[in-house]
């Protein structure tokens, strides 16, 4: 596999435009997988979720806790970005065991995927949320992003339960 040199490095309010590219092709990519399941967010409202996200990693940088956007970046291009989003722990009253989880979200450019950008991303999300005492990570994919599920599962992802679904019709 050809691999290109990229540095992943937080994000910061001037990649701003990049991420909201990134998340805005992604929602276009994911429509063409399964419209009833997928859309196109507002684009404000992206601007929104990151210009929070990337706000509050500045305010609490070297702080345990929250959560991070980590961007590849190759000849002065965001060339992708990952996502890490810390999971609240189950309720009380849940049978569920309290883990410190999060879930990734991995964008990659179509003209650099295969390059090992999405690997040099994985591996620092991995770093950051050992760090940050996160010790499960999920990834939700969509069962016919065949491309999605080989890349996770190259990098140690394994099924971990059935999600069950119904329509309630009122």
């Amino acid at each position: 596999m050809q691999r290109i040199n990229v540095m992943v490095r937080p994000a910061s309010v001037a990649d701003l435009p990049a991420l909201v590219e990134l998340r805005l092709a992604n929602a276009q990519a994911h429509i063409a997988l399964d419209p009833g399941v997928y859309r196109v967010p507002r684009h404000d409202a992206v601007v929104h979720h990151f210009t929070t996200v990337l706000t509050d990693q500045a305010d609490h940088a070297g702080q345990l806790g929250g959560d991070v956007v980590l961007v590849a970046e190759h000849a002065g291009q965001v060339v992708g970005m990952v996502e890490v989003l810390r999971l609240p722990d189950p309720p009380a009253h849940q049978i569920v065991r309290p883990v410190p989880s999060a879930q990734i979200h991995t964008v990659v450019l179509d003209t650099a995927r295969g390059l090992g950008v999405g690997t040099a991303l994985l591996d620092a999300a991995h770093r950051w949320a050992a760090e940050q005492g996160v010790t499960s990570i999920s990834a939700g994919i969509h069962h016919r992003n065949d491309g999605a599920v080989r890349f996770y599962r190259r990098h140690g992802y394994a099924p971990a339960g059935t999600l069950l679904k119904r329509s309630v019709v009122g």
